[in-house]
C-alpha cells in the first residue's frame, strides 16, 4: 500500500509544480505592433466623433492629419436632377 500512496504524492507533486511553473503570456512586454494594435482598437470603442476620431487616429500612426470634410449640399434627394458633363442622370 506504501508504493501506491507514494506513487500518488509524487504525481500530485508533478502536477501542482507543473501549474505553479506556467508561464502566462500576459507577463511578457508588448511589441511596438501588438501596443499600436491595441491602442487603435481602444480608438475604435471611445465613440468618437468622425474629425476626432480621425485627427487622434494620425496621431497614434505618425501620419499628417488629413483634412476630411463634408460638402456644404448634404444630403441628396435621389429625385434630384443632376446634369453630369452634358448627359442627364
Amino acid at each position: 500500500m506504501k508504493p501506491l500512496i507514494a506513487t500518488f504524492l509524487l504525481f500530485a507533486l508533478c502536477v501542482l509544480a507543473g501549474c505553479a511553473s506556467h508561464v502566462s503570456p500576459e507577463l511578457r512586454p508588448y511589441t511596438a505592433e501588438e501596443s499600436k494594435e491595441l491602442a487603435l482598437e481602444a480608438l475604435n470603442r471611445r465613440g468618437l466623433s468622425f474629425d476626432e476620431y480621425h485627427a487622434k487616429k494620425a496621431e497614434l500612426l505618425g501620419e499628417p492629419q488629413k483634412s476630411f470634410r463634408f460638402d456644404s449640399q448634404g444630403e441628396m434627394n435621389a429625385e434630384r436632377s443632376v446634369q453630369l458633363h452634358g448627359r442627364s442622370s
